[in-house]
C-alpha cells in the first residue's frame, strides 16, 4: 500500500516524499472534519501532504484506506492544475516557484501586462472572494470540493476572517485543508474550527535517501544545516549552497572573510549567521551543535558577546527583506560576529588566567 500511495503522488512528475505515506493514512483514517489543519515546520512537505488529501478525497477509484488511484480522470485532472473542484490559495509570490503560476493579466491589445508591483507574499481578500464563488456551486464530478490553503499564516487579516465564515458554514461537498509551519499565528477562531494534523520533522534515513534522488550532494550535511526539514536543504543545494561552504563558514567568520556570503540572499544570510550563532552559544554552553559539523565550529568559553550578536542578527532578520544598504549590513554583521567570537574566546583565556 505504501508504495501505491508514493506511486500516485509520484504522478506529478516529482520525487514524492516517502515520509508522507503514514501522516496521510493517519490523516486519512482520523480525519472527522470538513477542515484539516497540517501543522508543523516548514521544509517536510506541508503543501504535498494536502494536496495528497486533496487527491484522495477527489479520486473516483480509490484504493483501500482512502487512497488516491493517481491513475483515474479526476487525478489527472488534479496533477495537471485543471481540476473543477479544486482550488489552491497561495501568496502571488509562491505561484511560479511552487508550479502553480496563474495566468498573466492582459491589456486590451490582448499582451500580457507588465506588473509594477512585486508579487505578494500575502494571500488577499481578492482570492479568498474567488474562493467563496468557487465554493457556492456544486461539484462539477460529483465526489467533493477542495480547497487547500498554504500557508495559511499568509492570509491577511481581513482574508482570514472572510475564510472564517465559510469554515462556519460549509457547503455539504466542501473539504479545506489549511497547512501552516506557524499554527500559532492564525486566528483563534480559524484553529478551532479544524482538525489539526500534525507533522513531524520526518526520520533522517528517508530524508538523506530522498536528497541523494534529487541530486543533492553530501545530503547528510545540508539536512543538518537545513535542521532536519529536508525540502529546504534541497532548496538550499538548488539555489547554489555546498557542503564545503557551509562547513568553511564558522572559520571564515573567525577571519573575518565577510565575503563567504557574498552571493547569498540577504534573508538566507541572516539566517545563516543566526544558525551559526545557535551553535556557537550551544559549544560555549557545552552541548552539541545543531546545524554544523562540531569539528567546523571554534569553542568559544563565553557566551555573552554571542548573546550580543544573536541579538543584533535578531533585529536584522526583521527587516531582511527591505534593507536600506544590504552590502554594508552584511558586512557590519559579519565583523559584529567576528568580534563577538574573539571576545568571547579571549575573555575565556582571561578567566583561566
Amino acid at each position: 500500500m505504501v508504495s501505491e500511495v508514493l506511486n500516485a503522488a509520484g504522478e506529478a512528475g516529482s520525487q514524492p516524499l516517502p515520509w508522507l505515506a503514514e501522516p496521510l493514512r493517519q490523516a486519512l483514517a482520523t480525519a472527522r472534519s470538513h477542515a484539516l489543519l497540517v501543522q508543523g515546520p516548514a521544509g517536510v512537505g506541508q503543501l504535498d501532504l494536502a494536496l495528497l488529501l486533496a487527491q484522495a478525497w477527489l479520486c473516483e477509484a480509490p484504493l483501500e484506506g482512502g487512497f488516491a488511484c493517481g491513475h483515474c480522470a479526476s487525478c489527472k485532472l488534479l496533477h495537471s492544475h485543471t481540476h473543477p473542484d479544486f482550488m489552491l490559495l497561495l501568496p502571488d509570490a509562491l505561484r511560479e516557484q511552487l508550479g502553480w503560476g496563474g495566468e498573466a493579466e492582459t491589456g486590451r491589445d490582448g499582451e500580457p501586462k507588465a506588473s509594477k508591483t512585486k508579487p505578494s507574499r500575502e494571500i488577499k481578500i481578492e482570492a479568498v472572494r474567488q474562493m467563496l464563488s468557487f465554493a457556492q456551486g456544486t461539484s462539477s464530478r460529483g465526489r467533493a470540493k477542495v480547497v487547500v490553503v498554504y500557508p495559511a499564516e499568509a492570509l491577511n487579516t481581513v482574508a482570514a476572517n472572510a475564510l472564517l465564515k465559510t469554515l462556519e458554514e460549509p457547503s455539504g461537498s466542501l473539504r479545506f485543508v489549511l497547512a501552516s509551519s506557524a499554527p500559532e499565528s492564525l486566528l483563534p477562531t480559524i484553529r478551532s474550527r479544524c482538525q489539526p494534523v500534525p507533522l513531524a520533522l520526518p526520520p533522517a534515513g528517508p530524508c538523506l535517501q530522498w536528497l541523494k534522488t534529487q541530486g543533492v550532494e553530501s545530503p547528510e550535511v545540508l539536512l543538518a544545516a537545513a535542521g532536519g526539514r529536508p525540502q529546504e536543504a534541497r532548496d538550499w543545494f538548488e539555489a547554489g549552497l555546498r557542503a564545503q561552504a557551509w562547513t568553511q563558514l564558522p572559520q571564515r567568520l573567525a577571519r573575518g572573510e565577510a565575503a563567504a556570503l557574498a552571493d547569498w540572499s540577504q534573508p538566507r544570510a541572516i539566517d545563516a549567521l543566526q544558525r551559526l550563532c545557535h551553535d556557537l552559544l550551544r559549544r560555549a554552553h557545552g552541548a552539541a551543535p545543531s546545524y554544523f559539523p562540531a569539528e567546523s565550529l571554534p569553542s568559544p568559553k563565553l557566551a555573552g558577546p554571542l548573546h550580543e550578536w544573536e541579538a543584533v542578527l535578531r533585529r536584522a532578520a526583521r527587516h531582511a527583506e527591505h534593507p536600506l544598504n544590504a552590502g554594508l549590513l552584511m558586512e557590519s554583521l559579519f565583523a559584529q560576529g567576528q568580534q563577538a567570537l574573539q571576545a568571547a574566546s579571549r575573555s575565556g583565556a582571561a578567566r583561566r588566567g
